[in-house]
């Protein structure tokens, strides 16, 4: 595209974010640990924990890892809920170099075998609750080392049950990993913005999910671009968050943990977020600047009477992730907490944010905003051409925050990306005269994993 008519709308908001300010996500977090020290980080079943705790920890478990094998270019399976153990896999992961597959802890044992076997993980992280589905296919895959995070015991310091019940020769529980761990050298693996970060697999609408890979500058770019755009609830050391979107899923994953890791964010974790009744509990103690949501717990949330009784007095950006939110949902919500929510556009190939409504935007709009800083969107026809402005085509994307491509799969490459470089997300925009980005519908028959999600809703 040669022009970005959507620029003239942006007010303050930067054109352009530098995607190699950190040279990792990893090098990201590690400056967060050492900046923001003892301040908290996550809030999880009622415990606190600190930046340095989740370095000290992240540490451990990295040279856990590392004592197993885990080199730099391995993949190793998440498949966690919302709890701390999460973030401290994560970093873990990342810090021994390796590529974290996200899993959903939810998923079937016939999508868990796929995505295992496909990404070739020879290590997996699991919850305890999730550990049937895995004994199920585990000897159908390379995996060869599990390692199970429990629900909380009060009985252990770390918040986590050190059990590990029957089912899988040779698991071993997170604490004891630690425990190891602490005993253990750590060694420093060297980072770059082109290395493997994450796996992310997307529900396909024909045939098997395929895994959208992306990078270290992947994420960096994104939660550059977040920052730049949305300054007003992504204030240093300022912000409070309400983690209830899986972390498993990328939208969560980026926006809600990582933007605000690397700001000094305080970040409440909701292992269950479809009881409301604890939910709402934690929204309570809380009291959140930014939380985010999809449509369905937004419906649920608003239903619930307890709501009321929670402190909005703060709260700065809602947003929506995984699909659309209606209109008459953010009149309810506005309503309640006195914010409306503001929509988003993305999806797991870019990361996942493609374009938000910008902070000169005070009320649901029914659009999907402008695109981010160094991004571009163009639509196309069926032909490949782009359209004339004002027409719908088929989004396509070309921005710091677009995935590699997806992991081993050339064809799917080749019909996923045009000649010059733009992702074709499979679904159908038009632009209104200010360079807003309204989706309007869906490609058919694309053959390639359903993206869309509504990206940020605003408090």
């Amino acid at each position: 595209m040669t022009s970005r008519p959507w620029l003239d709308s942006y007010g303050t908001i930067p054109t352009e974010i530098d995607p190699d300010i950190h040279p990792s996500i990893t090098a990201l977090a590690e400056a967060a640990m050492t900046r923001y020290g003892g301040k908290t980080a996550f809030v999880s079943s009622g415990q606190r924990h600190s930046y340095t705790e989740i370095d000290a920890i992240s540490r451990n478990f990295c040279a856990y890892l590392q004592s197993m094998g885990v080199r730099k270019g391995d993949r190793v399976g998440v498949m966690l809920p919302n709890v701390v153990a999460f973030p401290v896999a994560m970093l873990g992961i990342m810090r021994a170099g390796a590529v974290q597959v996200n899993i959903n802890p939810l998923c079937t044992a016939s999508e868990l075998q796929h995505q295992l076997n496909d990404s070739g993980s020879k290590c997996i992280v699991v919850f305890g609750d999730a550990l049937a589905t895995l004994a199920e296919v585990v000897a159908t895959t390379r995996v060869r080392h599990v390692i199970v995070a429990g629900r909380p015991s009060t009985g252990d310091a770390l918040g986590w049950d050190a059990r590990v019940p029957d089912g899988i020769e040779g698991a071993v529980g997170l604490p004891a990993a630690l425990r190891i761990g602490s005993l253990l050298p750590r060694h420093p693996v060297q980072l770059g913005g082109d290395d493997l970060l994450f796996l992310q697999y997307a529900g396909g609408t024909t045939g098997e999910s395929k895994g959208a890979a992306l990078t270290h500058r992947n994420l960096v770019a994104n939660t550059e671009q977040l920052k730049a755009f949305l300054p007003q609830a992504t204030r240093e050391c300022e912000e409070v968050v309400v983690t209830a979107l899986p972390l498993s899923h990328i939208f969560g994953l980026m926006v809600s943990l990582l933007t605000n890791f690397s700001i000094g964010a305080e970040n409440w974790l909701v292992r269950n977020p479809h009881d409301m009744n604890a939910l709402v509990d934690t929204l309570k103690l809380a009291r959140p600047t930014v939380f985010v949501g999809g449509n369905t717990l937004y419906a649920g949330l608003t239903q619930h009477p307890g709501l009321a009784e929670v402190d909005w007095s703060r709260l700065r950006l809602s947003g929506a992730g995984g699909a659309p939110v209606d209109a008459a949902m953010s009149a309810r919500w506005q309503a309640i907490t006195g914010s409306f929510i503001r929509e988003g556009y993305g999806m797991a190939e870019t990361s996942p944010v493609l374009s938000i409504n910008p902070p000169s935007i005070e009320a649901f709009s029914g659009h999907t905003g402008l695109p981010l800083p160094s991004t571009d969107i163009k639509l196309l026809d069926d032909d490949g051409q782009e359209v004339p402005f004002g027409e719908p085509g088929e989004v396509s994307a070309k921005g710091p925050q677009v995935m590699r491509g997806y992991w081993q799969q050339p064809e799917a490459n080749a019909a996923a990306f045009t000649e010059d470089g733009y992702f074709r997300t499979g679904d159908i925009g038009r632009f209104d005269k200010h360079g807003f980005l309204q989706v309007v519908g869906r490609k058919e028959d694309v053959g390639r994993p359903q993206p869309r999600c509504a990206a940020l809703a605003p408090a």
